[in-house]
C-alpha cells in the first residue's frame, strides 16, 4: 500500500512529552506518518485503505541496539564471558557466506515477528546479511566485526568494511546503514581504531565496539594498556556522538560523565550481561547523566531469544532487585529506551523510534484481547496497559508490523518469506554449522 489508515486504535506515540492517544486514527503515506491524532479529529481519506485498530495497541518499532546473529542457540552455556568467548569464536572460525546469510535471515525473521523493526547487527559477511534484511525487509545496521591483531584472521578486514560502506551504505532506500565495526581493545590495533575514526569523518558512518562488559576484562584492560576501556578508546579518538558502545556494565562515575560529555550512546544488554554473569549496568546513573541508551539482546548466541518485550521487563526488574528500590526505571523509561532511545543511539531518532508527523511509519500493532494483556485500561497517561506493555507483553503478541509503511508481519505472519522455508533451511545449515566447529575444536554440542 502507498497509502493507507490504521483506525479506533490505542497509540503509544514515545513523543517528547509521551503522548497517549486512547482511540487514534495514523494514516500513512507511502513510507511517511502524514497524521495522527484522535479518531474523531483525523478523517481517513473515502479511498483510503483501513485497518481496523480496534482491540489493538499500536506503537513505535522497537530498536535492537546491538546483536549478533548467528545460528549458535543454545549451545555455549553456563559459562561466564572470558570462558565463553573461545567457544563463540569457533563459529566465526567455521562460517561461510551461506551460513551468514542463513543466520541473518532465520534473526531478522525473529526480531520481525517480535516487533523489532531496526537492528544493529555486527557479524560477518555482511553484504550477504543485507540480503537477508531486503528479502525480510528488516532496517538494518550492519557493523562488521572487524579484528587486526594476529590470530584473528576469521574476522573481518577493515578493507571489508570500507568495501561494505562504498558498496551498501544508505541502499535498500535508506534501510542499510553500515557502520566501523570495532570488536574489541584486544582484538583490534590502534591503528584500526584510528582507522575507523577517519572512515567515520570520510564517509559520516557510525562507529560500533565492545566495552567494559566483564570485570575480570576491565582489570585486564587495564593492566595490558595502562588504562582502563573508556579511556582507551578516548585515546583513540573513538568516543563522540557517532559511537555507539555496547554493554558498559563497568563504569565509574567519572566514565559516566565522559561519555556523556562526548555525547557517546550505549546499547544496554542486560539478558545477556546477566547470562554471562557479568553484572549489572548501572543504568539508571547512566540515564540520569545525560547518557543516550537504547537496548540490545546480543544475539541468540548468549540471549537465546530477540525479544525486546523480554528485555524492556528484565532491564527494568534487574535494577529493581539489584538497588532495592522498586521506583528503578520505570516503564515510560523503559519503553522509551527500547523506541526512541535505541533509535537516537543509531543516529536514526529524526527518523524512527516514534510515532509523529513527518517520521518513518515504522509501526507495530499488539492484540489487546490476548490473556496477558486482559484485563487493559487506556488512558491519557497509558493506564495500565503502560504497565503491561513492558512487564506482561511479549513478541507473540505482535499482530501486525510495518517498515517504512510496508506491511511486512500480518496477522503475525510474514507477508515477505515463507517462513517454513526459512526456519528449514536454518534448521539445516546450523546442524552442519555445528558439526564443523565440533570438528574444529572437538566441540560437544548436546541437542535436545
Amino acid at each position: 500500500m502507498s497509502r493507507f489508515a490504521i483506525t479506533h486504535v490505542a497509540v503509544f506515540t514515545v513523543d517528547s512529552r509521551n503522548t497517549v492517544i486512547p482511540d487514534a486514527t495514523v494514516l500513512v503515506e507511502d513510507d511517511r506518518i502524514s497524521a495522527v491524532g484522535p479518531s474523531e479529529a483525523v478523517d481517513a481519506p473515502a479511498d483510503c485503505p483501513v485497518v481496523d485498530g480496534r482491540g489493538k495497541v499500536l506503537i513505535p518499532g522497537l530498536v535492537d541496539a546491538h546483536s549478533h546473529s548467528s545460528l549458535m542457540r543454545g549451545v555455549t552455556e553456563n559459562m561466564p564471558l572470558m570462558e565463553w568467548l573461545p567457544y563463540y569464536q569457533l563459529e566465526h572460525r567455521a562460517l561461510t557466506e551461506e551460513d551468514a546469510y542463513h543466520s541473518a535471515r532465520l534473526c531478522y525473521l525473529e526480531a520481525l515477528k517480535g516487533g523489532t523493526t531496526c537492528v544493529m547487527d555486527m557479524f560477518r559477511f555482511m553484504d550477504r546479511c543485507a540480503d537477508a534484511a531486503g528479502e525480510v525487509g528488516l532496517r538494518v545496521n550492519l557493523a562488521p566485526y572487524v579484528a587486526d591483531q594476529p590470530g584473528k584472521d576469521f574476522f573481518a578486514t577493515r578493507d571489508e568494511n570500507k568495501r561494505l560502506i562504498r558498496t551498501h551504505h544508505d541502499s535498500q532506500s535508506g534501510r542499510i546503514q553500515v557502520w566501523m565495526g570495532l570488536e574489541h581493545l584486544f582484538y583490534c590495533s590502534e591503528d584500526a581504531y584510528r582507522d575507523a575514526v577517519r572512515c567515520q569523518q570520510d564517509y559520516g558512518v557510525g562507529i560500533h565496539t565492545h566495552a567494559c562488559e566483564q570485570k575480570e576484562e576491565e582489570a585486564a584492560v587495564l593492566d595490558a594498556f595502562g588504562r582502563r576501556s573508556i579511556g582507551m578508546l578516548d585515546h583513540y579518538g573513538v568516543l563522540g556522538e557517532k559511537t555507539l558502545i555496547a554493554h558498559c556494565v563497568w563504569l565509574n562515575d567519572d566514565e559516566i560523565k565522559r561519555l556523556a560529555d562526548t555525547g557517546t550512546s550505549i546499547a544496554h544488554c542486560p539478558v545477556s550481561n546477566a547470562k554471562l554473569a557479568s553484572g549489572v549496568a548501572r543504568t539508571p546513573d547512566m540515564l540520569a547523566a545525560g547518557l543516550t541508551l537504547g537496548l540490545g539482546t546480543d544475539g541468540p548466541v548468549c540471549n537465546n531469544s530477540l525479544d525486546l518485550f523480554e528485555e524492556m521487563k528484565f532491564a527494568s526488574l534487574i535494577q529493581k532487585a539489584t538497588r532495592l528500590d522498586a521506583t528503578a526505571l520505570p516503564a515510560d523509561q523503559i519503553l522509551r529506551m527500547a523506541t526512541i532511545g535505541g533509535a537516537k543511539a543509531l543516529g536514526l531518532d529524526g527518523e524512527i523510534g516514534s510515532i509523529e508527523v513527518g517520521k518513518k511509519a515504522d509501526l507495530v500493532m499488539l492484540d489487546l484481547g490476548a490473556p496477558n494483556l486482559t484485563p487493559h485500561d487506556i488512558r491519557d497517561d497509558g493506564g495500565n496497559l503502560l504497565w503491561n506493555l513492558v512487564f506482561a507483553a511479549r513478541g507473540s503478541n505482535v499482530t501486525h508490523v510495518w517498515v517504512d509503511g510496508r506491511c511486512l508481519i500480518e496477522n503475525g505472519r510474514s507477508t515477505q518469506v515463507d517462513e517454513g522455508h526459512v526456519v528449514a533451511t536454518a534448521q539445516a545449515c546450523g546442524l552442519s554449522l555445528y558439526e564443523r566447529c565440533r570438528a574444529l575444536d572437538h566441540l560437544r554440542v548436546d541437542m535436545v
